[in-house]
Parts: structure tokens; C-alpha cells; sequence
């Protein structure tokens, strides 16, 4: 207890409960948001910039690029453009990271209370309504999703945090301690850092997935360089500033926008001792390559469902299959690793009206609601070329969908298709070619 005194200073004097609620009825709900925030979701424009983080320092880049707004079109925001001759501060940055890391077992231990305080912190911020809201309308802006796929990331993030607050962090590098077999001999495991690491993150998800692979990394006692992808990193970028705000040390980690060749220099040059990456597995298998084997993935799914033969016998069973099917085919646009690419349905479903069902739940969604929306890896073009590859195949026809959304303002470098389900018999996956093309992951509602 004299040690958390020391850290984080005295507790403070528990209030009467209502004088809780006297000072929840005069507090100023912005106090949290203007403490660290630099846009606003809702008024982004080209004056608007992103910055790095390197050393414990916000640096702006040489040269900008235009963000494109996936809803409107036109600038949204700029962010940095990272180029290689600017790469030297973030090598030195990792390299300045011992391979024992910024603690561990052994050194500076107070390190695993002080983040777990910066958790706790954190968890107060983002219970502030108008701190989540920014949050959940600043993930909708650069990747558009329903409110209630974007409020679930968010709440599953903050969900995070407050399991790791308290004595959880310091509990989480539990050693292990084994006799031996002789007199005076044990074996004891300890949980050390890599050090100097990397995290390069996706864009379906800009805040869980990239929140929570740096923050274990951080709490286990590594330096992350952290690269979101560029479409989202803004909203990243605002999320780490929070941290700051709840304390975290700005030189505990390094940020970045830039392009993924960039990215990959700086870790090679920097030796990086290990990298978590999240995206397609052909860019994963390029950095296990690349970067010798130091890397841990999680790549692209192209996810199966199988229905077999016992259909439910209740109505309500089946409906919720369709429900199911629905969302999991085509929430967030499809565009997720955990999104249904492809439906074995045995032939017994088919007097269920199965299939309508799902049409009916397709047809609910909306650019108005986000239930549909832009699709951000995958333009009109090439969805078109792969479709039309695909009904190339003897019985190959549209069940609903397969045609661009109407009446929108996305722009073209982005998709815009109705959610949509082609059938396919089962024999054209008895070869090799075929199959390679009805397994193509399409990163969309497809």
C-alpha cells in the first residue's frame, strides 16, 4: 500500500453518496475529450492533420496525403506520408529498447501497477458519454459501420481495461516454479519482454484490434512501434493521445502512419525482436519472410458454415438461422475476418424457406443506418469482375443482390454493392482452379 501511495499519491477521502451525485449533476462532461482530442468527427476537413509519435514527441511528416471520405468523397482529413528518409528516429527509438524491455520480473516492477493505473484511468475517461461518443462517431467516419457494430468495439476495448485494473497487469506476468529431482534444484518460468516490437493493424477494427495488441505488449514490458492502417490511424491516433492524458509515459511506445513498405524497413533495421500482425495472409507470408520468422499472425479468413441435415422443427429456430446467416455474412459490410464467406446448406433446408429469410434480412439494410456501407478494399470493378467470373460456372445464379448500391455519394475508389449471395453447385469444388476462385476472399458483402 506505501508503494501505491508513493506512485500515485494518496486515496482520496471516500464522498457521501450524495455529495457523488451533487458533483456528477456541475461536472463538465468535456473536460476528459478537450484534454486530448484534435479533430472533431463530425466537422473533419483538409485542415484537419494527423501526427507520429516518436521519442515521446508528436512530429509532423515531410509531405501529407488526402484522406478520402468513404461516405461523401473529397478530403476528409490529411495524415502524414510517411517516406524512408524519414525513418531514422523510430530505428533509434526501438534500438534504444533494451531486450529486456522497459521492466520485467527483475526491473523496475512499479511499471506494472503504474499501467494499471493508466487502465483505471482509462476506464473513468471512456465512462464519460461524451469521451465513448467521440469514439463511436469517430470510428464511423473512416470506416463506416452500423451503431451498434461501432459502439460494441468500443465497449469490448473499454471492457479490456477494466479487466486490467488493480493488481491484473502485475498478475498477468505470473511466474511458474517446479522441483526438481535432487536437493536444491528447481526450475523457474518467468514472462519476459521481446523489447523493440511491432504491431501493424487492419482497418475493419482501427481501435480493438489495434488497442489490444499494444496494450499487452506494453503491459508484458516491450517498446511497440504501432502502425494502424492508414484509412483509419486518425482515429488510433486520438486514442493513444487519451492514454497520454491518463497518463501513460509518452516514450512508452512509438506511432506511425505510413505505408507498409515503410513500416517493414523500420523493423528490419531496427531488429525487431518480434511483430504481431493483423491482415491478409499474403502480406503476413511476405513478413515472416521478410523479417525471418520473428512475426506472429493473424491473417485473412475465409470463414465456412455448414448446415446439415436436421432442420428445427420451430419456425422460430429457423428464423433465427436466417438472422444469423445475415449478420454474419454481411454486418459491417462483410468486412471482417470472422464474416461468412461461403454457406453448405443441405438440401433439407430448402423447404424451410431459408434462403428467402436471409434475402428478407439483406434487404433491411441500409446506407442510412450503416448497415451497409462503403467497402473498403474492393471497388465496384473488381467486385463486378469476380462476380462475373463466378456465374461463368455451369448453374451459377444470383440469389439477391449483385448489382451497386444506387443513390449514394461514396466515391470510386471505394465499393459500393448490395449485400448479395450467388449459388454455386457443389461440384465445381472438385477442382483445384475453381476452387482457388470460389475461395477468393472478397473483403465485403459477397
Amino acid at each position: 500500500m506505501l508503494l501505491r501511495h508513493k506512485i500515485f499519491g494518496k486515496p482520496v477521502q471516500t464522498a457521501s453518496s450524495a455529495a457523488i451525485a451533487k458533483s456528477c449533476q456541475i461536472r463538465s462532461f468535456s473536460k476528459h475529450l478537450k484534454a486530448f482530442a484534435t479533430i472533431d468527427p463530425q466537422n473533419l476537413s483538409s485542415s484537419d492533420k494527423g501526427f507520429n509519435l516518436v521519442k515521446g514527441e508528436w512530429v509532423p511528416s515531410k509531405q501529407y496525403m488526402e484522406l478520402v471520405d468513404p461516405l461523401k468523397g473529397g478530403t476528409m482529413v490529411k495524415i502524414p506520408d510517411t517516406q524512408v528518409d524519414e525513418i531514422q528516429p523510430f530505428v533509434e527509438s526501438l534500438q534504444e529498447c533494451p531486450k529486456t524491455g522497459l521492466h520485467n520480473p527483475f526491473k523496475n516492477k512499479e511499471r506494472y501497477l503504474m499501467l494499471s493505473e493508466v487502465n483505471r484511468r482509462v476506464v473513468e475517461c471512456m465512462h464519460d458519454k461524451e469521451v465513448f461518443d467521440f469514439f463511436v462517431k469517430s470510428v464511423q467516419r473512416v470506416a463506416p459501420k452500423s451503431k451498434a457494430q461501432t459502439t460494441a468495439e468500443i465497449q469490448v476495448t473499454l471492457d479490456f481495461f477494466e479487466n486490467f485494473c488493480g493488481d491484473r497487469v502485475r498478475f498477468l506476468a505470473e511466474a511458474q516454479r517446479m522441483p526438481g529431482d535432487h536437493g536444491g534444484q528447481f526450475n523457474t518460468s518467468y514472462r519476459f519482454p521481446y523489447g523493440p516490437v511491432g504491431v501493424i493493424t487492419p482497418f475493419n477494427f482501427p481501435i480493438e484490434i489495434p488497442v489490444l495488441q499494444m496494450m499487452g505488449a506494453l503491459y508484458m514490458g516491450n517498446k511497440p512501434l504501432v502502425k494502424g492502417d492508414s484509412r483509419t490511424s486518425i482515429v488510433l491516433e486520438q486514442w493513444i493521445r487519451m492514454l497520454h492524458h491518463c497518463g501513460l509515459p509518452k516514450e512508452d511506445m512509438d506511432f506511425i502512419h505510413a505505408d507498409g513498405p515503410v513500416m517493414e524497413k523500420i523493423l528490419k533495421q531496427a531488429d525487431a525482436k518480434m511483430t504481431l500482425f493483423t491482415g491478409s495472409s499474403k502480406v503476413g507470408e511476405h513478413l515472416v519472410k521478410s523479417l525471418k520468422g520473428k512475426v506472429r499472425l493473424e491473417d485473412g479468413g475465409y470463414d465456412w458454415k455448414i448446415l446439415g441435415p436436421d432442420v428445427p422443427s420451430r419456425q422460430q429456430d429457423i428464423d433465427f438461422v436466417a438472422y444469423t446467416c445475415d449478420q454474419d455474412a454481411y454486418a459491417h459490410t462483410g468486412q471482417k475476418c470472422s464474416a461468412q464467406s461461403i454457406l453448405f446448406m443441405h438440401r433439407n433446408w430448402r423447404k424451410s424457406g431459408l434462403l428467402e429469410k436471409i434475402k428478407a434480412q439483406a434487404a433491411r439494410r441500409s446506407l442510412s443506418d450503416l448497415t451497409i456501407g462503403p467497402v473498403l478494399s474492393w471497388n465496384n470493378e473488381r467486385i463486378k469482375a469476380h462476380l462475373d467470373a463466378i456465374l461463368e460456372l455451369d448453374g451459377a445464379t444470383v440469389l439477391f443482390g449483385g448489382a451497386p448500391l444506387k443513390n449514394h455519394t461514396i466515391p470510386k475508389c471505394y465499393g459500393a454493392w448490395e449485400p448479395t449471395a450467388i449459388f454455386v453447385p457443389l461440384k465445381h469444388f472438385k477442382t483445384q482452379k475453381k476452387r482457388n476462385l470460389l475461395t477468393t476472399e472478397l473483403f465485403g458483402p459477397f
